[in-house]
């Protein structure tokens, strides 16, 4: 077949145009890859500390969770809030960051307690977020509403996320997305938030449901201590978490393995205070 000389010339205009396509989709994938927020503690962090919170509840408060929620629906849907994150619905749990509550570095203990009542205008509206969601739950305690099972799995996964510590990290680094990190040789190839929400879980090998199982067993002596502490307790301990990771972050040696076990306790204890505190709120609201 001849290929007359117009149709010729089509060719390499077609194949130029078809590489600015590319790297136009390439370069706004990168955009979107630095715009889009971060999964908190990630999936399996998430269901962990469900697990935890499930296993903790009385049998009143897990009637009540179950009939919103389903049986165990609190542990499967507790991923969710960052599921629809692409989507509309709820838009304003990211366009007013529900997700977190960041804070500058070194600040006193008054002034960071004084932030679960004074709520900070910058950096995060995790507190401001959660405690109205507690409102909606305690207010309809008496006759639970399928219609309050958003608001459920809103509660669920914030109040885990209030444990997470790069969630409660510095303003002006993003929470940690902003200090890239070397993990297991390849150059800058994740941050220290991504490390937090998922890699250093990851590095354990565990199912969430062994994992759970396991941070049960192991950190049960700590129960009766975490149930006891005041708000103002486990956001002191958090905060000062916070700034230990960060101190260390200056004189990290690089080593993968090095951070991972200097830290994979701390995150362990994280979770496990974070599913204890979460069975705490849910025992009282639905008492």
């Amino acid at each position: 077949m001849r290929i007359s000389k117009k149709s010729s010339t089509f060719a390499p205009k077609f194949k130029n145009n078809m590489k600015q396509l590319l790297r136009t989709a390439f370069l706004a994938l990168i955009c979107i890859s630095y715009s889009l927020p971060v999964f908190s503690w990630g999936q399996e962090g998430h269901r962990i500390i469900s697990k935890i919170a499930y296993d903790n509840l009385t049998a009143k408060a897990r009637k009540q969770v179950d009939k919103i929620s389903g049986r165990q629906g609190m542990i499967y849907w507790a991923n969710w809030p960052d599921e629809i994150k692409s989507d509309t619905i709820y838009a304003e749990s990211i366009r007013d960051g529900w997700h977190y509550q960041d804070f500058p570095a070194g600040m006193s203990d008054s002034a960071v307690v004084a932030t679960l009542t004074d709520y900070p205008k910058e950096g995060g509206n995790l507190f401001r977020a959660l405690d109205s969601l507690v409102n909606v739950l305690t207010s309809s305690r008496r006759s639970p509403d399928p219609k309050c099972e958003h608001t459920l799995r809103f509660v669920v996964h914030l109040t885990a996320d209030r444990y997470c510590p790069m969630h409660m990290a510095h303003l002006d680094d993003r929470g940690g997305n902003a200090v890239k990190m070397a993990w297991f040789s390849k150059q800058n190839n994740t941050n220290l938030h991504t490390v937090w929400d998922t890699k250093l879980i990851d590095s354990q090998g565990y199912s969430y449901t062994e994992y759970a199982e396991k941070l049960e067993i192991e950190y049960a002596y700590l129960k009766k201590t975490i149930l006891s502490a005041t708000e103002a307790d486990m956001l002191l301990d958090s905060y000062h978490l916070t700034e230990q990771i960060y101190a260390y972050q200056r004189t990290w040696d690089g080593n993968t393995y090095h951070y991972i076990y200097r830290w994979h306790i701390p995150m362990e204890r994280q979770l496990y205070v974070a599913g204890i505190r979460l069975a705490k709120l849910l025992n009282e609201i639905y008492k």
